[in-house]
């Protein structure tokens, strides 16, 4: 049957406006989807590898990961890193941790990180060993990730969990990886050769996820002091 023309524009008309409706629903979906969802939780991933010139830099960098083979490969990536994450990020320690020498030693070499990841700089802390074979401690608990030789000098990692890691050099170590450690475990012993015949030295390193920290923020504060005024000030 024919229907009428007026009759036949009105549905026309419905027609479109249900077209729009629907459209207008989907982009507002889409919208949603894009702009309002939560962001991707992610894990805290191994550090990305970086162009060292020091052979402890060289360390660090080596024991970032299962895939990294040495230097090399380091800096081929590091030429095409995405740059993430800032070498001169501030830890956040969990709790304190303890010195990793006793007595507690003087720090011979500061951290000091390069402003590019690139570039040349200190990663970690030197510390000075009271003796040549001076035993090194777990400054936290966690797991031993890695032993063994990297460039020329032993090395030891530690993995303290929350995407915190240690790496020790030069350390002759008897543990494998996989081993669990507690707070003040011996690791093994400190070996001349980092500072030079004498005095015997540590250089300590930690990273957290893709940073490398400054290590003495975890057993020292490092904030700075602020002066207050007297309780009872003078007239």
């Amino acid at each position: 049957m024919k229907l009428p023309l007026g009759l036949r524009a009105l549905l026309l008309a419905a027609q479109l406006l249900a077209a729009q409706l629907l459209a207008a629903l989907f982009l507002a979906a889409l919208f949603l989807a894009t702009f309002l969802a939560p962001p991707p939780i992610t894990a805290d991933a191994d550090i990305a590898a970086a162009a060292h010139a020091s052979a402890a830099d060289a360390t660090d960098a080596v024991l970032s990961g299962p895939t990294d083979a040495g230097y090399s490969a380091i800096a081929a990536r590091a030429a095409i890193s995405s740059g993430r994450g800032s070498p001169r990020a501030g830890p956040v320690p969990g709790s304190a941790w303890s010195w990793p020498l006793s007595p507690r030693p003087a720090v011979l070499r500061a951290f000091d990180p390069p402003a590019k990841p690139w570039l040349s700089g200190h990663r970690g802390v030197d510390l000075e060993a009271p003796f040549d074979g001076a035993p090194l401690k777990s400054p936290a608990a966690g797991t031993v990730s890695f032993v063994g030789t990297v460039v020329d000098r032993p090395v030891i990692t530690i993995d303290h969990g929350n995407g915190l890691r240690s790496s020790f050099e030069p350390v002759a170590s008897s543990l494998r990886a996989g081993s669990a450690v507690a707070e003040g475990d011996v690791l093994g012993q400190v070996q001349t050769g980092h500072c030079g015949p004498a005095p015997p030295c540590l250089h300590w390193g930690v990273r957290r996820g893709e940073d490398y920290v400054n290590p003495l923020a975890f057993v020292m504060d490092l904030r700075p002091s602020v002066l207050l005024p007297p309780l009872n000030p003078g007239p």
